[in-house]
């Protein structure tokens, strides 16, 4: 099983080395070189797409530790963006590695696709709204009686137009992903996204974790070639499900940031910055979920 280490919580990175090229919701991102950049994910949380002022402790490494794992399993299946270069050799101060320890990856500098890859095996979330209203998710007709949290007959793509920063990323039909990204690239990254839901679906369900849905991003490198890119199958970007409480008619619990969510809701708070502080139960109840889905995916 991956580890995690007991260092304090991370909310910012700060690297004197390196110049900082982009912040996140979650991570960091520094340059390396013409070929490399340097990936810190914090241990920021965001709900409703406002960054929270509290982290979340151990966060961050699992993040990382669940997407190494990730791709480390499917390299078969797709290239990664990650590279052969480690934190060691890119970051010479001893002090600021150990603040990167288990929470930074090095990657090739690939062109990210402007889509997200969204794959859903189960009814739930905007899908379920949707289906609710027009008995089809993102125009795919779905049979009639389906409850909330029901498996699907199969798993949809249904991708998504990435956002600016502070907007809801759009669901948008496959002819519209053609027009952003190519026939070729478009048909190559559906089927991709497929493949890997349901290798990770099966693996997921034998460690009794339900993989409800998930999101990938891709890149192409500079012969055009499609990769994998940012994370892969986190909690963060995955609805993961506990086979044992889970049931159809209502949202299951989940080992995500939902009970973040369900916490904010019970408040008078209108979903715009600041963000309210989080109490200490649950930030340690956060954790303890991240936690426990790196160890049953990774044992």
């Amino acid at each position: 099983m991956q580890q995690v280490s007991q260092s304090a919580p991370l909310f910012e990175s700060q690297l004197r080395g390196l110049k900082k090229i982009h912040q996140g919701k979650v991570r960091d991102i520094y340059d390396v070189d013409a070929e490399h950049l340097l990936i810190v994910t914090t241990d920021r949380l965001s709900a409703f797409d406002v960054v929270l002022p509290d982290p979340i402790p151990f966060k961050g490494e699992v993040l990382t530790q669940i997407s190494l794992f990730w791709f480390a399993k499917t390299q078969h299946m797709i290239a990664n963006h990650l590279s052969a270069l480690q934190v060691e050799d890119v970051v010479a101060d001893s002090r600021e590695r150990q603040q990167l320890a288990g929470r930074a990856m090095v990657v090739k500098k690939l062109q990210a696709l402007p889509i997200e890859a969204v794959v859903r095996g189960y009814l739930i979330g905007s899908g379920f709204k949707d289906y609710r209203l027009h008995g089809s998710v993102c125009g795919i007709d779905l049979p009639a009686g389906l409850q909330m949290a029901d498996r699907l007959p199969e798993p949809l793509f249904t991708p998504a137009s990435k956002a600016p920063a502070g907007r809801h990323d759009e669901n948008i039909d496959f002819d519209a992903m053609v027009a952003l990204i190519g026939r070729e690239h478009a048909g190559e990254v559906r089927r991709i996204a497929l493949d890997i839901y349901k290798f990770a679906a099966e693996h997921a369900r034998a460690r009794q974790i339900i993989i409800a849905d998930t999101k990938f991003e891709f890149g192409v490198d500079k012969a055009g070639r499609l990769m994998l890119i940012d994370e892969a199958l986190t909690p963060d970007s995955s609805r993961f499900w506990p086979m044992a409480s889970y049931k159809t008619g209502i949202s299951p619990p989940s080992f995500d940031k939902q009970f973040v969510r369900d916490y904010l809701e019970s408040l008078h708070w209108n979903k715009k910055p600041p963000a309210p502080h989080l109490p200490q139960d649950v930030l340690a109840r956060t954790s303890d979920n991240y936690r426990e889905a790196l160890r049953l995916l990774t044992a």
